[in-house]
């Protein structure tokens, strides 16, 4: 079985991979019936002599591989009929600006395993960049700070070398008292806390953040869905029902907008379930949250100052509440926003050896244990027959909104 790293080719430029070189060296050590190769790249983080010096051939055409390993979605005119490929799609959701990739994708009878798709037996995903993006993000909202308030000066993730440096950045700083909220439970926002936690934020109970205004330092709770969203009707909050019916439920965040000043979001948002604060919300005048850095960046959806994604080029921007613009990040009165939707791309080297970790874990044995735990199976979106497997059926009418 030949696999080959290829090249990322999606503007603006991708540096991360799917396998670092030394990860290589442990897959073809672990399986001695994996071959790897290396499509040639003039961006990756790791260069094609790194490749080249851990013993792999580095080339421009790999369409001898069998398996295609990429990070972003693959553009449709470097798609090689009849292979394996995995990729972030981005298709799974019926994104309108990808309905033409997985066209190309059936046309050319390519079997589709997307990133996202890789999960257990419990629907839970394997593999992912959301650890990494709640790092970055935490770090971007603390530099938007600094810069704002001309209060300190933090470089640019993407101006540093690793993980190590960045921490290493954020101990020159000190934080003035403050009180922020972090939402969610997941990889995100593990990431996102230890930040707080490398920072020395206090971390308290819900209750302690909501019974005290204020504090002599900085301190944050996290919460989760059942701390923010209650029961239209008053009753208990019922997590499976929740998933399943959010309808019942109603927003429940502003108690913590009247006490927050920083607003750090790591959680997932379901279709359909309460916004945490809408437009109207942010206009209230006991609305106090000056900052938001919403790694998970839903545009104009539960975080209502989201208006757009932004760049890591031009990472901040401002949300006048009172008429629903965006200004400048520092403007007076405005909401300073870090919505970047690309996160991991600026600690391409943490990521892709933390995502190596987990590909290699997950996915790789399937390759040689005939997929016993299924993780292939599930993850298949199409088939070798240009065709979409049972799973991803749903799909059918927004592949054929292309061909009208």
């Amino acid at each position: 079985m030949t696999f080959a790293l290829i090249k990322e080719r999606k503007n603006p430029p991708d540096r991360r991979v799917v396998f670092s070189p030394k990860k290589c060296q442990e897959v073809i050590k672990q399986f001695s019936g994996a071959r790897i190769i290396v499509e040639a790249s003039d961006i990756r983080i790791f260069s094609d002599d790194d490749y080249r010096k851990a013993g792999f051939e580095v080339m421009e055409d790999v369409s001898e591989a069998d398996v295609m390993l990429g990070v972003k979605e693959v553009s449709k005119e470097a798609l090689i009929p009849n292979k394996k490929y995995f990729f972030f799609s981005h298709t799974i959701k019926k994104q309108p600006y990808n309905r033409g990739l997985l066209q190309m994708v059936l046309e050319k009878n390519i079997q589709l395993f997307d990133h996202e798709t890789i999960v257990n037996e419990w629907n839970r995903r394997l593999i992912g960049f959301g650890y990494y993006a709640g790092l970055v993000g935490a770090y971007n909202g603390f530099r938007a700070l600094g810069l704002r308030d001309n209060i300190f000066e933090l470089p640019k993730v993407e101006n540093l070398p690793d993980l190590t440096s960045v921490k290493a950045e954020l101990d020159k700083i000190s934080l003035p008292p403050m009180k922020i909220v972090l939402s969610g439970s997941g990889k995100v926002t593990k990431g996102a806390k230890e930040i707080l936690d490398h920072l020395k934020i206090r971390e308290i109970t819900t209750t302690e953040y909501l019974s005290q205004d204020y504090f002599n330092e900085a301190v944050y709770c996290v919460i989760r869905v059942a701390d923010y969203n209650k029961r239209k009707d008053g009753g208990e909050f019922d997590k499976p029902e929740f998933y399943s019916n959010p309808s019942e439920y109603e927003g429940d965040f502003m108690k913590f907008a009247k006490t927050s000043d920083v607003f750090v979001s790591g959680h997932f948002y379901g279709e359909g379930a309460p916004f945490l604060f809408t437009r109207e919300d942010a206009k209230h005048p006991d609305f106090r949250i000056n900052l938001v850095s919403d790694i998970s960046c839903d545009i104009d959806g539960p975080v209502a100052c989201t208006i757009r994604a932004s760049t890591i080029a031009n990472p901040f921007y401002g949300y006048n509440p009172q008429d629903e613009s965006e200004v400048v990040f520092d403007a007076p009165g405005a909401i300073t926003v870090m919505a970047v939707d690309n996160l991991p791309c600026e600690l391409p080297k943490d990521a892709s050896q933390g995502f190596g970790d987990m590909f290699l874990e997950n996915v790789i044995p399937a390759f040689f244990d005939g997929d016993k735990e299924g993780i292939l199976r599930r993850a298949q979106i199409t088939t070798e027959e240009g065709m979409l497997t049972p799973k991803y059926a749903y799909l059918r009418d927004y592949v054929e909104a292309v061909l009208k």
